[in-house]
Formats: C-alpha cells, sequence, structure tokens
C-alpha cells in the first residue's frame, strides 16, 4: 500500500508564473508510473474550504483550502486533513450536496467550515461502486451498488438536494437519491459505448453526457428522467473520440470537447435547439499526440479551462480566436482532469504520475451586458427569449448566436508561452 502523504511544493524559478504550487504523492518506488496512480478526478467544495483529489491506488485526499494560509503553516492548527481508503482505484468524485448558485456567492470561508456535516464526498470506483463518505467525521456512509463498470464521472445538480448522478462505462447513466440511503432513482440508457463525461444545467433541467466511442452528445431531463436528443447525430467517416463536455453557469450553452489523430476541437450548441454555435479547433503535425482530456466553464462563465497533452492548461475566451492564456509547451504535463475554485482565480490540474498542480487563473470583472445576460439565462429559454420584440443584435446576443461571427479556427502557436491577456 502506497503512503497518503502528501507534499506540497513551490513552483521552481523555471516553472510558468503562473503555477502556484503543486502537491506530490509519496509512494514507494515500485509503485511509481504503474497503472493505479493516475489522478483522474479533483473536486473543491461548494464553499471552497475543502480539496479533494484521486491520488491513485485507491486513496483520496481530502485538504483544507488554502493550503498556504497562515493557519495551515502553524504546526499547532488542525487542519483536518484526510484520507480516505477506497479499495480500489477511483475514476471520478464530487462534493455535495451543491447548494443553488445565489446561496453560494458568499465569500470564502477563512478556515474549512467543521460543523457542516452535510458535506459529502462521492467517490465512484473501477469496480463500478459508489461510496459516500462524511467529510467531517471521515466515515464511509454507505455505498451505491448498481454500476457494472467503472464509474467515470459523478456530479450533484446545484439545487442543494441530496441527488447524485452518475455516469459508466457500462453505458449507463444513473441517478440516486442520498437522502434515502443511496435509493435508485433511475437508469438512463441510450450510450452505445463507454460515457466519458456528464454534467448538469445550472437549472437542473438537463443532463449531458458524452460517448467516448460512439461520439454521442446526448441530453437527457432531469426532471422528467427521459431522452431529449442526440446533438451530433448522423454518420461521420472520420474516427474521432469525446472526452468531456460542461455547461456554462447560465445553463444556456453546453460545450463538448474531442479529438482525433491530427486535432482537437471544442464545440459550443445551444442545448434547447440543439444549434452548433461554434467550434475551436487546434491542428497539430504530431500525429496522435495531443489528445483532449477535459474543459470546464470558470465560475462567471467568461472563460473555458482546457487541458491537452501538450500544455497543462489554456484559458480560452469563447468567440475569440486566440488563447486568453495558455501554460509553456510541456508534452510531460499528462493533465486528465481540471476544476475551478468556486470564487475563481485558481484552477486544479490532475495529472497522470498522481499529482495536483494550482495555477493562477485570469480573473475578470463581468461587463453589466453579461451579468444580465446570465441572470436572465438562468431561468429562461432559447425558445422563451426569441419571440421577444428585441432588436436583433440584442437576442444575438442573449442566444450567443454573436459567438460565431468573431471565430473561425485557432492553431496555437509554440512560439507564445504563458501569457496572459488583457
Amino acid at each position: 500500500m502506497c503512503s497518503t502523504a502528501n507534499n506540497a511544493e513551490q513552483p521552481h524559478a523555471s516553472s510558468d508564473p503562473a503555477l502556484l504550487l503543486e502537491l506530490q504523492t509519496r509512494r514507494p518506488p515500485s509503485l511509481m508510473g504503474r497503472a493505479g496512480c493516475e489522478t483522474w478526478s479533483v473536486d473543491f467544495s461548494p464553499d471552497g474550504a475543502w480539496f479533494a483529489w484521486s491520488m491513485g491506488h485507491g486513496i483520496v485526499w481530502v485538504v483544507a483550502w488554502p493550503l498556504d494560509s497562515e493557519d495551515s503553516q502553524s504546526q499547532e492548527a488542525d487542519r483536518g486533513d484526510k484520507s480516505f481508503s477506497c479499495g480500489h482505484p477511483v475514476w471520478g468524485l464530487a462534493f455535495g450536496p451543491r447548494p443553488p448558485k445565489s446561496a453560494s456567492a458568499a465569500q470564502p470561508a477563512k478556515t474549512p467550515s467543521k460543523g457542516n456535516s452535510r458535506l459529502l464526498l462521492a467517490t465512484g470506483l473501477e469496480n463500478g461502486v459508489i461510496k459516500i463518505w462524511n467529510v467531517l467525521t471521515g466515515e464511509a456512509v454507505f455505498n451505491l451498488h448498481g454500476h457494472e463498470g467503472v464509474v467515470r464521472d459523478l456530479v450533484f445538480p446545484q439545487n442543494g438536494t441530496l441527488t447524485l448522478i452518475s455516469s459508466s462505462r457500462d453505458k449507463t447513466l444513473r441517478i440516486w437519491d442520498l437522502s434515502q440511503k443511496g435509493k435508485l432513482v433511475q437508469v438512463l440508457s441510450g450510450h452505445k459505448d463507454w460515457i466519458s463525461c456528464c454534467c448538469v444545467s445550472s437549472d437542473c433541467s438537463m443532463i449531458a453526457s458524452v460517448g467516448r466511442f460512439d461520439r454521442m452528445v446526448c441530453l437527457w431531463s432531469l426532471r422528467s428522467y427521459t431522452f431529449i436528443r442526440n446533438l451530433t447525430g448522423g454518420t461521420f467517416k472520420t474516427l474521432y473520440l469525446q472526452s468531456s463536455c460542461d455547461f456554462s453557469p447560465d445553463g444556456a450553452l453546453l460545450a463538448t470537447a474531442a479529438f482525433s489523430g491530427s486535432s482537437w476541437w471544442i464545440d459550443l450548441w445551444d442545448p434547447y435547439t440543439a444549434e452548433k454555435l461554434a467550434t475551436l479547433v487546434d491542428y497539430f503535425e504530431d500525429y496522435g499526440q495531443n489528445q483532449i482530456s477535459a474543459i470546464q466553464f470558470s465560475p462567471n462563465g467568461l472563460h473555458l479551462a482546457i487541458v491537452t497533452d501538450d500544455r497543462a492548461l489554456r484559458i480560452w475566451e469563447p468567440g475569440k480566436k486566440e488563447m486568453m492564456m495558455q501554460t509553456k509547451v510541456d508534452r510531460d504535463s499528462n493533465g486528465l482532469c481540471c476544476n475551478y475554485h468556486p470564487q475563481g482565480g485558481v484552477i486544479a490540474i490532475g495529472t497522470r504520475d498522481g499529482n495536483v498542480r494550482f495555477w493562477r487563473a485570469p480573473r475578470a470583472v463581468p461587463s453589466l451586458c453579461h451579468l444580465c445576460r446570465s441572470t436572465l439565462r438562468q431561468s429562461v429559454s432559447t425558445h422563451q427569449v426569441e419571440p421577444l420584440p428585441l432588436p436583433k443584435r440584442i437576442l444575438e446576443y442573449l442566444t450567443y448566436r454573436n459567438i460565431r461571427e468573431h471565430l473561425k479556427t485557432c492553431c496555437s502557436s509554440e512560439e507564445e508561452d504563458w501569457k496572459i491577456k488583457r
């Protein structure tokens, strides 16, 4: 068994200026580089006071955030860090419940919320079992059985309930009610192969899931537990794989990521109309050496984080041709997953060697137009916006149809190392 101790290191001078720190695992040399050591999932708690990552070999480590606070530097302070031994490799994890966005917009806590006995951590295992943990006590609450393959992704909707959605390599999504000791509410079937990722819209009306090999982007109703539509459809001659998806914070956009032997791309969809609004494409010369692993919208919806093989992190502002930020070219970065801190400014990247890197993400003050659009679109669908008696330009802005006017394709330049455009 590997040691569960963690080691926080400051970045070296030669590292990217945007790299804040790195958490490294300590394990016997015999386990280094062996299958099972990967960090497949990372997550921040809804209040930002805890951070969890699957550090390989069935171990999940939960640490108090921030790591470099005055309290954490004091040897006398009880940080409350803990590890969970799951017995099998952990592929997905998620904190819950997730309160509504308006309730979680408060300032981040300076110390972990010790009294939040309701904070749970769900861990999806390689053997198909989902283990539910009490973060405060560190005890296992119960196990969820039903999946017949790797549980690849877990998500709690942002409505404060103890509903949990899981996706698996057994081609199904399952909906669980943790308030009833993990009762299985519904099984969603329709994918023809492994499901890579799933996400839930901010109004908790839709679930999106992407199939790695069947190349399906499926939308499901979280209210009626029914299939809505497949956003791709048709027959494709080019072989490619789907890897990730994420709803924008207002639920009006769905981003999906895919890659082939010579390129990766991100599609932006209107989930209500099934219209593809824009596509960001990156081509590269080395065949099969640049897959895209994960994407996630920033908490304010202005940016999209991108994790690929050739760079640890890119930050893209939808609608722009160039990257808002991109780290140095690094073929050894091997990023697998990413997650923004709830208040933004920091993004965590889990790597293939079981470590986690924390990067400084661009901060931007949303415009009044963006705030108005986000507020409106959280509760109003595209079908409800279109009939409004508004000028065409305003309707295009509210429905994000103005994006494609500015976007064609993007080819990353190796001459540009890290930078943040202002």
